[in-house]
């Protein structure tokens, strides 16, 4: 199984960070989501290779990758390997505002493509991780209209992708609380277990 490991955003993004700058939250909650995934998405990647798994990350340039070529990148494996040999993860922040000021807005949760499909599989896999690591962190699920825990979008990565695809959005970036967790050494270990958890486990109980 090749796993591929996507990190969403590039440094050219406009915004994609918390409010740090405009208001006085001490100490300084200085995140930049495109930073911040590549640090997550490259921390996946080495513990899989340690663990023997043949992964990959999708995107290893700094600058934002433009979702047709991160998909092209993913077709092209499937293409070369199988549908069924290739998995994507997307590793995301999350934000409730539009970067200027801090938000209610908490939690992390996990995205597939509307419908039934194998991705759904997946991301019960990583909810289950979640539910073991993130103690005391809210966990968000949205049970309609199939019945699993994961949200249902038409984001690019999940629907122009062959594969099994899934996107994680790992907490809100403008939220002060959930700032502190994702740049704590507690919560990035936290956050890149639950996805070693839940890919092994998928892949395991795929026979």
């Amino acid at each position: 199984m090749k796993i591929l490991i996507d990190n969403g955003h590039g440094v050219n993004t406009a915004g994609k960070g918390s409010p740090y700058a405009l208001n006085k939250v001490k100490p300084a909650l200085d995140l930049r989501e495109w930073k911040w995934a590549r640090e997550i998405a490259a921390k996946i990647y080495l513990v899989l290779k340690e663990l023997g798994y043949d992964a990959e990350l999708l995107v290893t340039e700094d600058r934002d990758v433009s979702l047709l070529e991160r998909c092209h990148r993913v077709n092209a494996k499937c293409n070369e390997l199988g549908t069924k040999n290739v998995m994507l993860i997307s590793v995301h922040g999350n934000a409730a505002g539009n970067g200027r000021q801090w938000m209610s807005g908490r939690g992390w949760c996990c995205y597939t493509s509307p419908g039934k499909t194998s991705s759904d599989a997946l991301a019960e896999k990583l909810y289950d991780a979640a539910e073991r690591n993130f103690k005391g962190m809210k966990i968000r699920t949205e049970k309609a209209p199939d019945g699993d825990r994961d949200y249902e979008a038409r984001f690019s990565m999940l629907v122009n992708t062959l594969c099994t695809a899934v996107l994680t959005e790992n907490f809100f970036y403008d939220n002060v609380e959930d700032c502190k967790w994702m740049l704590s050494e507690e919560g990035k270990k936290a956050i890149v277990k639950t996805h070693i958890e839940g890919i092994v486990h998928y892949i395991n109980s795929l026979g």
